[in-house]
């Protein structure tokens, strides 16, 4: 059981939450100041007071005065007309995230929400119960008001939801699980879509996935470092010192470490002076993708536990501050540098899958084809790495520099962050695929090489690899078998074919 706070949830317990069912629960100190900050709401309404959101319309309407009696209808009205997403639903896994951060962040106290709002939140999350929100139609400020608005249809009973597999009526899914819907109270609906979560679980499942691509990119690498006789001096400890990264020399140093019993790597002078750069250059690469995607998780979890809604509650009620915490640019710069690091993971990997197929760059057979002329082999595979990286580029280009005016102009600067994590996410995928196409030409390359001569950590990931694509005897439906490579990189867990990656410096 992980206990939210709204304070110090991290990556690794929304791993556990999402992929390994891990339960929640809110501690009750955190309960007890949403409790504190609810009164204050109460407060407001009971003597009439002028606070946006509570007791005043939104965006451009923020200057109507809403009589007492119709603070509820006011809610349900921001929600039902705010719930205008468009195109294919979130991944569940990415919906499951929302709902979970949005608890968090509600658990920090600044919102004036009921607790058993919160709790209702929670329990959708441990049951499973995950709302249908439609991908497109944020603009990242005055948050993700369209994703969240259908994830706050789903606590009233009027939203679908993914249940058990099926797609359903929340009050459908309710009923299996003995819930009742709630009835939205002053501010609650505001508090409920004013918030960041649905760009921040997008580029936390996003993070989640570059993370292990990125340390699979290095493992795939030294197999093709072994199948092209790669030079090993370029990755030598004293030449990374020497310029001082510490991501670079992490790369360089897990590499050594995967290459250190391998027969297959050479050193310089003995076949060639030195290798292209996407041999000799991948700690330079990929450890600049990790200083970008340390700086994805560093932002990432500051969000997670961040109150992103307005107005904002402090003082047991005596402030109560209209803000802008709901921007999310930081967020969609985070997303933007993701995209561009992830991008140049595939752009690299196609460079090395050329150079592991062309016959003009190595002493392989041409496109590692069984059979030159008859058989094509390997060939088209570049083509297909080759388009997923220029579509990669297309999908790099920032989010984040565009703004279209909303509400009237009252909100006339946004973010586009939510657009920014969709597109991460794309690259992501794209990206595995190009690194299963360079997994495949590696394993190839090396069954000529000699399997017998590879690294003890190299041939881990060798006999992985063919247990889900065997040799190339004959030209086949080399679709499939990218598609089960991208599958088997999806699931692999590395930790149980090489020691553990957090140890290997």
């Amino acid at each position: 059981m992980i206990t939210l706070t709204g304070q110090n949830l991290t990556l690794a317990q929304m791993k556990e939450i999402l992929f390994e069912n891990q339960k929640v629960s809110a501690s009750e100190k955190s309960m007890e100041a949403a409790r504190k900050s609810r009164e204050a709401v109460e407060k407001i309404v009971s003597e009439s007071k002028v606070i946006y959101g509570i007791t005043t319309g939104f965006g451009k309407f923020s200057d109507v005065l809403i009589d007492k009696e119709d603070v509820e209808d006011l809610q349900l009205n921001l929600i039902r007309s705010h719930a205008c997403g468009v195109g294919e639903p979130f991944p569940e896994v990415v919906a499951k995230a929302m709902v979970l951060l949005r608890a968090n962040a509600l658990l920090k106290g600044f919102s004036g929400i009921r607790p058993i709002v919160i709790e209702k939140l929670i329990e959708l999350v441990n049951k499973n119960i995950i709302p249908v929100i439609p991908q497109q139609g944020s603009l990242g400020a005055s948050g993700d008001l369209a994703p969240l608005s259908h994830l706050a249809l789903v606590l009233v009973g009027e939203g679908e939801v993914f249940y058990k597999g099926n797609r359903m009526s929340s009050l459908e899914a309710f009923q299996k699980e003995d819930i009742n819907p709630v009835t939205l109270q002053a501010k609650e609906g505001l508090a409920l879509i004013n918030g960041t979560q649905a760009m921040t679980a997008m580029g936390v499942i996003g993070y989640l996935e570059a993370e292990q691509l990125a340390y699979q990119s290095e493992l795939i690498s030294s197999m093709t470092i072994e199948g092209l006789n790669g030079i090993i001096d370029a990755f030598a400890e004293e030449v990374h010192l020497a310029r001082g990264y510490k991501q670079q020399i992490d790369t360089a140093a897990r590499i050594r470490s995967y290459l250190s019993d391998s027969l297959l790597t050479t050193q310089q002078g003995e076949l060639r002076v030195q290798d292209a750069y996407s041999l000799r250059c991948i700690p330079q690469v990929h450890g600049a993708t990790w200083q970008a995607l340390d700086y994805v998780k560093e932002k990432l979890e500051i969000e997670m536990n961040a109150a992103t809604d307005n107005p904002l509650i402090f003082d047991d009620g005596e402030t109560v501050i209209s803000g802008g915490n709901f921007h999310g640019q930081p967020i969609a710069f985070a997303m933007d540098f993701m995209k561009i690091a992830v991008a140049e993971m595939a752009n690299i990997s196609e460079r090395r899958i050329e150079r592991l197929i062309n016959p003009q760059l190595n002493d392989l057979p041409p496109f590692l084809s069984p059979q030159q002329g008859l058989q094509s082999g390997a060939m088209i595979m570049q083509y297909v790495a080759a388009a997923l990286v220029s579509e990669n580029k297309t999908l790099a280009h920032p989010a984040s520099v565009d703004s279209i005016p909303s509400s009237a102009n009252q909100e006339d600067h946004v973010s586009m962050g939510t657009i920014g994590s969709r597109h991460a996410y794309q690259i992501i995928q794209n990206t595995r695929r190009v690194l299963a196409i360079e997994f495949i030409c590696a394993m190839q390359a090396v069954e000529y090489r000699g399997v017998k001569k590879m690294a003890t950590q190299t041939k881990r990931l060798f006999d992985a690899g063919r247990e889900l694509v065997p040799s190339i005897k004959k030209d086949r439906i080399f679709s499939k078998d990218i598609e089960r490579a991208t599958e088997g990189l999806k699931t692999m867990n590395l930790a149980k074919l090489i020691q553990p990656l957090d140890k290997v410096k």
